[in-house]
């Protein structure tokens, strides 16, 4: 079967019981599934008990998984949408509106294996409504490549994954944007063996959990003004950061306060870091 939206079929039963034991699934629980493919994760869900929605957009591989679980499908038990996953999470087709009205409540939890390609969109639409509560679920299994995996879960912490760069183990702009969010990390990793058709790297499935509080409202910062400072920060990464910064205005001791280097690099900046300077800096101010 060609695989023009870019999905790996995994192939590998091991792995699914794997990550549904991550994901620590049961008969009471409501799964939201993205891209369930050829039903491999799908069944291995269902055994559980738990109620299972499944997002799959190609619509032949739909009519497979609506003929392979149609006695689920009967029993109420399998909610099978055909479906870009992408416009449910932004609630912009009837299918959203089905989702957030009938089953919002009940999704506690979700597990896929999604494309590659759609990484970066889903973790930016899927994880803020998590945040804010607009998706009512506090657990999230995904399986991803590999070296993204790992930059998500970068930490300055010495006993955490950490990502080496070219200037050491330090953070980046992609850990930050999922961080300030959930508490990533990894479960375990995933030989690229293990899909049809077999991709160029290895995999990780990454174990997201909701922050007990909201970041932005525990350092009382704006989002918004948050990236923009973040953003600005990384934008030239061999360049320090008081030199990226210079169109905003702060206070010279601001670096001090908020206990950064004077001639530190974004990639050294923690998330506190991050959200004490943007307390310290007019973030309308710059040109």
């Amino acid at each position: 079967m060609p695989t023009k939206l870019g999905q790996n079929f995994l192939t590998s039963k091991n792995i699914t019981r794997k990550m549904v034991l991550a994901a620590e699934v049961g008969p009471k629980d409501t799964i939201l599934e993205i891209g369930p493919g050829k039903g491999i994760l799908t069944e291995e869900l269902l055994k559980t008990g738990a109620k299972v929605i499944a997002v799959e957009k190609d619509i032949k591989l739909f009519n497979i998984l609506t003929s392979k679980f149609r006695v689920f499908i009967d029993a109420g038990r399998l909610v099978l949408l055909n479906a870009d996953i992408r416009d449910i999470v932004r609630f912009r087709t009837r299918f959203g509106v089905r989702i957030r009205t009938e089953f919002g409540i009940g999704i506690n939890k979700v597990v896929a294996n999604i494309p590659y390609y759609l990484t970066g969109q889903l973790l930016r639409l899927i994880l803020p409504q998590v945040s804010r509560g607009l998706l009512k679920t506090k657990l999230l299994v995904i399986m991803l490549q590999k070296e993204v995996a790992k930059r998500i879960c970068s930490s300055l912490n010495p006993n955490s994954v950490r990502v080496r760069t070219e200037f050491g183990f330090k953070m980046n702009l992609l850990a930050i944007s999922v961080q300030v969010f959930v508490k990533p990390k990894i479960a375990f990793l995933v030989k690229k063996g293990n899909f049809w058709p077999q991709p160029k790297v290895d995999s990780a499935v990454v174990i997201f959990k909701k922050r007990g509080v909201d970041f932005f409202r525990q350092h009382k910062i704006g989002q918004k003004a948050f990236f923009k400072l973040v953003k600005t920060g990384f934008r030239h990464p061999r360049k320090l950061l008081k030199n990226n910064l210079k169109n905003f205005k702060f206070q010279v001791s601001s670096f001090k306060k908020c206990k950064i280097a004077k001639n530190a690099r974004a990639e050294e900046l923690s998330l506190k870091n991050w959200a004490c300077l943007t307390k310290r800096t007019d973030i309308h101010s710059r040109k």
